[in-house]
């Protein structure tokens, strides 16, 4: 019986050299945008200001991926909106349920909180 050894190799690395520097060019921007986004952590205080510089950089890092990961960038500019209007839509839902939900919070549990001031009977 013949011994049948075949030698079987696996090549991940594409072989364009074009897109492997593309590859490392997004790797370098997506992680610069994460350096800032570290170092906003350690300078801004904490508040408003700085949570909306996060969602800021997120979506542009969000976008970034998928116009480059999933070709987004390529296909026609109505794809484009028709995958962005929806999601601005649901950013400013979730930005006036977070305010609503604030401000019944702070109803609901700044009446409860509240110290009443006998009052004085005055008979």
């Amino acid at each position: 019986m013949a011994n049948i050894h075949t030698e079987h190799t696996t090549e991940v690395a594409p072989k364009n050299k074009e897109t492997i520097k593309k590859i490392w060019r997004v790797t370098a921007i997506l992680a610069v945008v994460t350096l800032v986004e570290v170092g906003a952590a350690y300078v801004f205080p904490r508040g408003l200001l700085l949570f909306s510089f996060f969602i800021g950089l997120t979506l542009v890092k969000a976008f970034y991926i998928v116009s480059e990961f999933m070709h987004l960038k390529y296909e026609t500019k109505s794809l484009i909106w028709s995958i962005m209007l929806p999601l601005l839509f649901v950013i400013w839902l979730l930005v006036a349920l977070r305010t609503e939900s604030a401000e019944i919070f702070q109803t609901k549990f700044s009446d409860e909180t509240k110290t009443e001031i006998p009052v004085e009977n005055k008979e």
